[in-house]
């Protein structure tokens, strides 16, 4: 088998379409040949420093986006729900505690990063919770399986030089490669690198990689 071709994927858990598109490409991880690496970066930053708003911003798109969350939810089967307090939660409380916590966690457990960072989704996008306290962060690293040790010096951890660093490093980064919003996919093939955005793009990155699309849910493809 030839080498796995590297996959990072930039995302933060204040989007749901991030959401979608990091566990429609973790369902892949044993189906295509590649190798993932996730990315927690600030979606605030990238809108900053590109000139892009919210779509919610947008009269026009937010209304469209409630009624797309419902249906995307369906049909990538991820349980997507609106918080009841859009705007309180989503663009005023925003996410910068929870993935300096996720940052923490990249660099001192990363083993944990997929289960936190799904539970902090869930919590916002599915439970209608808060993902800001320091009691929120803990209770979803122990829903993950996070040892309430280790999670604690994640917890420690998430305010200094080194965390805010990294965080800031993987927002310029995705920048670098011509990031503009989230989830985006930076794809390594044949040493070129392939930008993909958005969580419905992943039909042409198969092609792109050679690889077969099974759908949102591949397992139900295959039986």
């Amino acid at each position: 088998m030839s080498k796995p071709k590297v996959l990072e994927l930039f995302y933060d858990v204040v989007s749901p379409y991030s959401w979608l598109g990091f566990e429609v490409l973790l369902r892949y991880k044993n189906i295509w040949n590649v190798d993932i690496h996730l990315h927690p970066a600030l979606l605030g930053g990238v809108m900053h420093a590109t000139g892009n708003s919210p779509p919610a911003m947008v009269p026009k798109k937010g209304a469209y986006m409630a009624k797309d969350v419902e249906r995307l939810s369906e049909f990538y089967q991820v349980p997507l729900r609106q918080p009841s307090n859009f705007f309180q939660v989503v663009i005023k409380k925003g996410s910068l505690s929870a993935m300096r916590f996720l940052t923490a966690i990249q660099m001192s457990h990363p083993e944990f990063l997929e289960g936190v960072s799904r539970e902090l989704w869930q919590r916002i996008w599915s439970e209608d919770k808060d993902i800001t306290e320091p009691e929120s962060l803990l209770q979803a690293a122990k829903k993950a399986g996070m040892p309430e040790d280790l999670a604690q010096k994640s917890l420690s951890l998430m305010t200094s030089p080194e965390v805010k660093t990294r965080l800031k490093e993987n927002t310029e980064k995705a920048l670098e490669y011509g990031v503009f919003g989230m989830p985006s996919i930076v794809a390594h093939i044949n040493e070129k690198t392939e930008l993909f955005f958005g969580s419905d793009r992943f039909e042409l990155l198969a092609h792109h990689l050679g690889e077969k699309w099974l759908g949102p849910v591949p397992h139900k493809s295959r039986l």
